[in-house]
């Protein structure tokens, strides 16, 4: 008797170390039932089934978070309470494991959604995926490209159009709901390799680009803001996530990369550049996520920071959802960081006490349980981090179902329509930067032969960037140019490095004998990438002689055209009367080649602008990149950053882009005073002026202290004319100028755009409606929000047309 009560607490024990061993290592337990969990999952498409219980041997009914007549917060509560902590704990990583006793299957958190449906990512955690059934999803130009369209309405579209094709994958077994993107961190040095990821480096911008695509991705028609009366119950298309928060812009320069990056930020520029966008995402756009990047701001890791995210997001931002980490950013708050020499749990413990719900990495799975039993942080933090969690996914239809999408399979993906807004959008981001003597757009009946050399001019993968999928198809560059005339094809480079000259003869006997040249260069993902910020801002290798040497030569105009993201100094082109047009195409997605030569041809009339500023090469031997102020740095010699505080000699401004035809502004009316009376409650503030400045007697007041109505509305029309001879659209940029001799005020502000097409000889009146609290702030270097009395300007544009706008402030 005794030897068998030895064995059986042998076996006992034995058992015991089998399942934490299982636990320790992401190993579910009871394989077979969680293997029946899920594929009973994949069959139905929703948790809450009465077959799919049965079939676990389960009675939903026994289930009360699967009775749809009680609202979300009992239902979740339900949910969460049936777990264990080490069940919970299994929850809260970007793999969620499912719990197959009460019914809840395995959900994968991750999925990518940045300019198409992406399979980008850590196969074994990553939701989405390509194969016979689903072989591609379009792929729409990057989002750099699209931006450069300033379309608020395209950007929604493409959303709409990204999202239908990830509800139809889901239905397919192919997708998550949840999707981390987009990107929206604000461009604040030309060398950053993610350029090609965000719209530019404008943070109002940015954030009108957020709000926008998270609304076609997320919103359901009927059920959006304006029509809900609980925002944390609306229906759900699909889960956007706003990233990488906060002050992310290095990547890897010179050996300084984004693990170890310490980014040294003023409260000004936090809230005036940094935080913008995603209070945007937040406010404007309802995202129902936000990732935390992996650098460290001021000392502490983002994800860590429960000022940035339980403070900022949640708190004052009232977010609707669940906040992420960039993945493995416990791991590499702990090891590449070592961040106050904490051990696991203590990382763990930090990232859920400051607000971060899910785990993009092992970390949480593996210890927060521990942290829980060695006191470190609250089993009821979890429950809230959890919490957050299931609000979205019942938000999703992930219990319930979508009867709305259902139907929803593979005649949405890929679909003609969607291919066509994908070559829309690319035609939309195409900007012109140079057309001398009107040589664009080429005619097929002048242009019988058409020398297309460089290396992108058969371009494919390049055209897609990065966190792209498989596409549907491709249309090179010489694919669609010869849709219009005869192609004489010649790369001119072997790659885009361009490491030898070897090829370029070839390219200029080519231009010698055709009536027209294109020459396609630029950079791609050797160059700019995640992980790689540029050292320069030249092209790479050859490719200045490539253009050079087949200019001299050519025998037609040579028209250059640019695939990029962040700009390159072509100063030497510009200057080029043999080069008579250059385009700057972005990378412009699956039907680049299309787009391109829609607009070389004259099929589509050019125009985007640019939503970077194109600096001179000389630019970056002035400052080092880490330096993160936006204003200059006088005692250091530093220039300031972007067109808000650079007023040096660009090869091309924010905002620039030419036209076939040319439009003239009017103003036709506008509201040129605002008067604020203060009452006993409201302070006049200072502010920094030049010196030998006059102050005014209230020089501003506090915006958090006005009611910021319809009284402080500042009302304008500009009136657009089409004075050219082709059909064409234009962006309406409306620029603030603040008060003169401000000390720590920007140069200008872009408050507002809206793009408008005008049939030839034509006028179309665009209307504005700004708000002085929303559009007229000015963040002094305490980090007030302040309105600034005196003479405030708007500047339309290239500054043709301006008006000003007196602020009074008296009590």
């Amino acid at each position: 008797m005794a030897k068998f009560i030895s064995f059986l607490l042998f076996s006992t024990i034995l058992c015991s170390f089998l399942i934490s061993s299982m636990y320790a290592r992401n190993i579910p337990y009871n394989s077979s039932i969680t293997y029946l969990n899920d594929l009973t999952y994949n069959q139905t498409r929703r948790v809450c089934d009465k077959s799919r219980f049965a079939k676990l041997g389960l009675d939903m009914n026994d289930f009360t978070y699967c009775d749809k007549s009680l609202p979300y917060a009992v239902r979740v509560k339900d949910l969460i309470d049936r777990m264990t902590l080490s069940e919970k704990a299994r929850q809260i990583g970007d793999t969620a494991y499912g719990v197959a006793r009460i019914g809840l299957p395995k959900y994968e958190w991750w999925s990518e959604a940045l300019h198409g449906i992406s399979n980008v990512g850590q196969s074994n955690s990553l939701a989405s995926f390509f194969d016979h059934i689903v072989p591609g999803a379009t792929s729409f130009p990057t989002v750099i490209t699209t931006a450069a369209s300033f379309d608020e309405s395209l950007w929604k579209a493409i959303g709409q159009a990204v999202s239908t094709e990830a509800r139809a994958m889901f239905n397919l077994g192919h997708a998550g709901l949840t999707f981390w993107s987009p990107n929206i961190n604000v461009v604040r040095d030309p060398r950053w390799g993610r350029a090609l990821e965000t719209p530019g480096e404008d943070p109002f911008v940015v954030g009108k680009y957020a709000s926008n695509y998270v609304r076609g991705l997320q919103d359901v028609e009927g059920t959006e803001t304006k029509y809900a009366t609980d925002l944390n119950s609306r229906p759900l298309k699909v889960a956007a996530c706003c990233k990488h928060y906060a002050a992310y812009d290095v990547d890897n320069w010179l050996g300084v990369d984004r693990y170890h990056f310490d980014a040294r930020v003023t409260e000004q520029d936090m809230m005036e550049t940094f935080l913008k966008p995603f209070e945007m995402c937040v406010k404007e756009g309802d995202v129902t996520s936000v990732m935390c990047s992996y650098n460290k701001i001021n000392g502490i890791p983002a994800c860590a920071d429960p000022k940035l995210l339980k403070g900022k997001i949640r708190g004052d931002w009232d977010l609707h959802g669940y906040i992420v980490s960039d993945c493995d950013s416990i791991e590499v708050m702990l090891n590449d960081q070592k961040w106050l020499g904490d051990s696991p749990e203590d990382a763990v413990a930090q990232g859920l006490k400051a607000g971060l719900d899910l785990d993009c990495g092992s970390y949480y799975t593996n210890y927060a349980g521990n942290a829980v039993t060695q006191g470190k942080v609250k089993e009821s933090e979890i429950d809230e981090s959890l919490t957050n969690l299931y609000f979205v996914l019942m938000r999703l239809g992930f219990f319930d179902g979508s009867p709305k999408f259902e139907k929803l399979g593979k005649e949405q993906i890929c679909s003609e329509e969607h291919i066509e807004l994908a070559t829309q959008a690319a035609r939309e981001g195409i900007v012109l930067l140079k057309n001398e003597d009107q040589v664009l757009p080429l005619t097929s009946k002048k242009v019988k032969t058409l020398a297309v050399v460089g290396p992108h001019a058969n371009a494919t993968k390049a055209m897609l960037g990065n966190y792209a999928g498989i596409p549907c198809k491709f249309t090179t560059p010489i694919h669609g140019l010869s849709l219009y005339t005869k192609v004489d094809y010649q790369a001119g480079c072997g790659e885009v490095l361009c490491k030898n000259e070897s090829l370029i003869f070839p390219a200029m006997r080519a231009a010698k004998k055709a009536d027209a040249t294109i020459i396609v260069v630029g950079l791609d993902l050797d160059v700019e990438a995640e992980s790689l910020d540029r050292e320069n801002l030249k092209l790479p290798g050859y490719q200045t002689q490539l253009i050079n040497q087949v200019a001299t030569v050519s025998k037609g105009p040579v028209i250059l055209v640019i695939m990029s993201a962040g700009g390159v100094d072509v100063t030497f082109a510009k200057k080029n009367h043999k080069i008579k047009s250059i385009i700057w195409a972005g990378y412009p997605g699956e039907e680049g080649g299309r787009a391109i030569a829609d607009v070389v041809f004259g099929g589509h009339n050019p125009g985007g602008k640019l939503p970077l500023t194109w600096f001179e090469n000389s630019y970056v031997d002035m400052l080092p990149m880490t330096s993160m102020p936006l204003r200059p740095i006088d005692n250091l010699g530093y220039p300031g950053r972007t067109y808000k505080f650079y007023n040096g000699s660009t090869v091309y401004p924010f905002g620039y882009g030419l036209s076939y035809t040319n439009f003239t502004y009017s103003l036709s009316s506008a509201h040129q005073q605002v008067h604020i009376k203060l009452n006993k409650f409201q302070h006049c503030r200072d502010l920094n002026y030049t010196a030998g400045t006059h102050m005014p007697s209230c020089p501003a007041v506090l915006i958090d202290d006005l009611e910021c109505g319809d009284d402080l509305n500042v009302e304008f029309s500009i009136e657009v004319e089409n004075i050219g001879n082709r059909d064409g659209s234009d962006v309406v940029m409306v620029y603030w100028v603040p008060p003169e001799d401000i000390a720590e005020a920007a140069l200008k502000q872009l408050v507002g755009f809206k793009k408008v097409f005008v049939k030839i000889g034509e006028k179309k009146k665009v209307d504005f409606v700004l708000n002085a609290c929303k559009n007229l702030g000015l963040v002094n270097y305490r980090a007030y929000n302040l309105l600034a009395s005196g003479g405030h300007n708007f500047v339309i544009g290239d500054g043709k047309v301006s008006f000003p706008v007196q602020v009074k402030i008296h009590h």
